[in-house]
């Protein structure tokens, strides 16, 4: 992904649906690294696996941080059929991951925190602007296109998927 702005107004070129899954954890105590280390090591593991299987769904994701003390992933992902279906997937990083971290959760006790939320957002549900900025999110997702081919108002392209 490139840091270079694209000049202009730009929207994400993704019409359809699109599920959107925030996951993200929180160091508790940093001196607890047997907690955290190993979810904060399996995360880049299970994005790369993810990126280089198209076929399991997940269109691109964005790493952001929060507080501190925060790391914050919002994926994008085809359909929640996907996303459901390689949390579960035999052979894949996610399982083995989880597992280990269930049980360093419960050996940690409140030394590490974990979440996630899963938004399932229908065709012409959402809309997104990108001004003068690099790919980013959605749009670095899916791709981008001038805002003009969507409707130059959030509520035009609001409108124009459904």
């Amino acid at each position: 992904m490139s840091d270079k702005p694209i000049d202009g107004r730009m929207t994400a070129e993704r019409e359809g649906e699109v599920v959107v899954f925030h996951i993200g954890m929180r160091i508790n105590n940093f001196r607890a690294v047997r907690s955290w280390w190993p979810l904060f090591r399996a995360m880049p593991r299970m994005l790369r696996e993810l990126s280089q299987d198209a076929e399991v769904g997940m269109l691109g994701y964005q790493l952001l941080f929060g507080a501190p003390r925060m790391l914050y992933v919002v994926q994008y992902w085809e359909s929640q059929e996907k996303l459901l279906a390689y949390s579960t997937a035999q052979g894949k990083e996610h399982r083995p991951a989880w597992a280990a971290f269930n049980r360093r959760l419960r050996e940690g006790k409140g030394k590490v925190g974990f979440w996630h939320e899963t938004f399932v957002v229908p065709a012409g549900a959402h809309e997104a602007v990108y001004i003068n900025m690099p790919r980013f999110g959605l749009g670095a997702a899916t791709g981008v296109i001038p805002v003009g081919r969507r409707g130059d108002r959030a509520a035009e392209r609001l409108r124009t998927a459904a």
